[in-house]
């Protein structure tokens, strides 16, 4: 019974919302992702930076031109930036938490007081020592080395910056290609195990019943109901066996599959990685033949990796034309989480077909530090 039917007054509910106050938490501003500072490549680059200003500085009019004066300050450049590269590398973990912009001025802020106090303290030893190896006046030479290093460590932070922010939109950017390529096999796959849930369930209940199980499976992976799109090789391996049991119940005899597998199941791996591969295997080697023929999977530990294999035979009869979209998924998805070492080749080889992965061991590892 509504209000107005039981001779009440309509009453209007109308929602508010909350208003702005001061005194709300505002989200603060994303931290700007700081390099690696603990990686080599960024040592190195510290090391040409200061082997370049000593020798613009050994050039530059005015100077002394002498080896010594050369290598004394390609030495001290050399031992400055070990110095920056270690104390960068602690403090990174506290600068990163700072918003915006903050770590990166942080970081500057380090290295112009680590360059100012041990600019001073090599002056003050070398005129104690007598060795002559720094200008006469120490506050010259403290103020000459924070003034380059100002310049420098601005302009190769704001390298570093550009760099990440290229990298953070190449990765995102790459994933999102990924994520799209992954959601165009979706429908086809369901719409095709659909048809063979409906053909059974007349004839064999007990198998569509397993055929549902089995898709419940293979989507709970696909959609990732599991909170993480990251499984591992030995459950990518069951959900292959639950995908090939559906397209046995359609296939019947005509599908046979041959398994020589001895590769580790707890090796981080994408998910749904290798289906495609199958699912093109069977769509284009076996279901064309009128005998079918045999899927050859295998897997085995090879140096620094694993070898995956998906075999099936050349179809003697018409196919349809694929295109491309299941093997350009997996390269895509294989580039993105194992990075430049990883490889998928494709080749057809005495009447079979035959793709071959090489996924390195180190999957945790960023394509950015290979």
């Amino acid at each position: 019974m509504t209000l107005r039917a039981a001779g009440l007054p309509g009453i209007r509910h109308t929602r508010r919302m909350p208003r702005a106050t001061h005194d709300q938490p505002t989200t603060p501003r994303a931290s700007a992702p700081l390099p690696d500072f603990c990686s080599l490549p960024t040592l190195f680059a510290l090391l040409v930076v200061g082997t370049i200003t000593s020798c613009l500085m050994w050039l530059a009019p005015g100077g002394e031109l002498h080896l010594r004066s050369l290598s004394v300050g390609v030495l001290y450049s050399a031992w400055l930036s070990v110095l920056l590269t270690v104390v960068l590398c602690k403090a990174r973990p506290l600068m990163q938490r700072l918003p915006g912009m903050l770590p990166y001025a942080g970081v500057w802020g380090v290295l112009m007081a680590m360059v100012g106090i041990t600019s001073l303290t090599v002056a003050w030893i070398d005129h104690n020592l007598g060795s002559g190896l720094t200008p006469v006046s120490i506050a010259r030479f403290v103020r000459d080395t924070l003034l380059a290093t100002g310049l420098l460590g601005a302009a190769l932070l704001r390298y570093f910056y550009v760099v990440a922010q290229w990298q953070a939109r190449v990765e995102a950017v790459a994933q999102a290609q990924v994520a799209a390529l992954q959601a165009r096999i979706r429908p086809h796959f369901l719409f095709n195990s659909m048809n063979a849930v409906a053909a059974l369930i007349p004839v064999d209940p007990v198998a569509a019943e397993r055929t549902v199980e089995n898709l419940a499976e293979l989507f709970r992976a696909a959609l990732g109901s599991e909170g993480s799109a990251q499984g591992t090789l030995g459950e990518e391996w069951r959900l292959v066996d639950h995908y090939l049991d559906i397209e046995s119940l359609r296939l019947g005899d005509r599908l046979r599959v041959e398994r020589d597998i001895a590769v580790p199941e707890a090796m981080p791996m994408p998910r749904l990685l290798l289906q495609p591969l199958v699912e093109n295997a069977i769509r284009h080697g076996i279901q064309p033949s009128r005998e079918g023929g045999v899927l050859r999977l295998g897997g085995r530990h090879t140096l620094g990796g694993v070898t995956l294999t998906v075999d099936n035979p050349l179809s003697d009869g018409p196919t349809t034309p694929g295109t491309g979209h299941g093997l350009r998924s997996v390269r895509e998805r294989v580039r993105l989480h194992f990075g430049e070492r990883a490889t998928v080749k494709a080749e057809a080889r005495d009447g079979r077909f035959i793709v071959t992965l090489f996924l390195p061991e180190v999957a945790s590892a960023r394509p950015g530090r290979r």
